[in-house]
């Protein structure tokens, strides 16, 4: 193991101990090795949709996570189109167009379950549609310069890789996340070349801008595929490595 990979195993096992101690944290159950659910996503969820960022966005690519959920809902009923990853990119991206299901049944599409059945599931990213603005979920956050732990699969960075190789996305399109105050550092984060920082950063308390965000990888870096990502359908139909 590297010292890096090190570090961010460490950083990873005291944020969601800390989550736990703080009695901050909620179900799904364990935390540990998920991104976690906690005391406030809804107040953070707001936050964003405060933003003047969401209030421009028409489509916005949300992570499936179990905080991310209000800011789902939120998003589907202000009229915008959200594109999540399917578990592990298996099947690639859903689509959730709002317009398309009905006021009534928004609150079962903000879900894993209820994007599947409602929405558009797609493994070709030239079909899907140009994102406006991304709202992720993470571990651990810096708020000097934006690098972000997730659970450590790294899929969160191959999506961002995929729609910019697509040209769904530009370089740098706002990039939230959407966390517990506990979860954000007050130093920098050291960086994998993969990792794609984010803008800003929204808590249950604040919005918070990053000091001096890092640069974010310019599109799929194909000699660090892993087996299991190369092979996924939506890589093949990218036809870019």
């Amino acid at each position: 193991m590297s010292s890096l990979s090190f570090f961010k195993r460490e950083l990873r096992n005291y944020i969601w101990d800390i989550l736990e101690n703080k009695g901050v944290s909620l179900p799904p159950k364990p935390i540990y090795n998920r991104i976690p659910n906690f005391k406030g996503a809804d107040k953070a969820a707001k936050i964003v949709t405060e933003t003047s960022a969401f209030r421009k966005a028409t489509v916005i690519k949300i992570d499936p996570d179990s905080p991310l959920k209000h800011i789902r809902m939120q998003a589907l009923v202000h009229g915008k189109t959200i594109v999540m990853p399917t578990p592990r990119l298996r099947k690639g991206f859903v689509i959730v167009n709002p317009n398309k299901i009905g006021y009534s049944k928004i609150e079962f599409a903000s879900t894993i379950r209820g994007a599947m059945i409602l929405g558009e599931v797609v493994d070709n990213p030239y079909t899907i549609p140009e994102v406006d603005l991304f709202v992720v979920g993470c571990v651990a956050v810096s708020r000097i310069n934006g690098v972000r732990l997730g659970k450590g699969g790294g899929f969160g960075d191959l999506e961002y890789a995929i729609l910019l190789e697509a040209e769904k996305i530009t370089y740098d399109i706002t990039i939230i996340a959407l966390v517990h105050d506990l979860q954000v550092i007050n130093r920098a984060l050291p960086k994998d070349l993969h990792d794609v920082p984010v803008d800003l950063i929204a808590t249950p308390t604040s919005l918070i801008k990053v000091l001096r965000r890092e640069n974010r990888p310019r599109g799929i870096l194909c000699n660090k595929l892993s087996k299991e990502y190369a092979s996924l359908p939506i890589i093949r139909k990218l036809a870019k490595c």
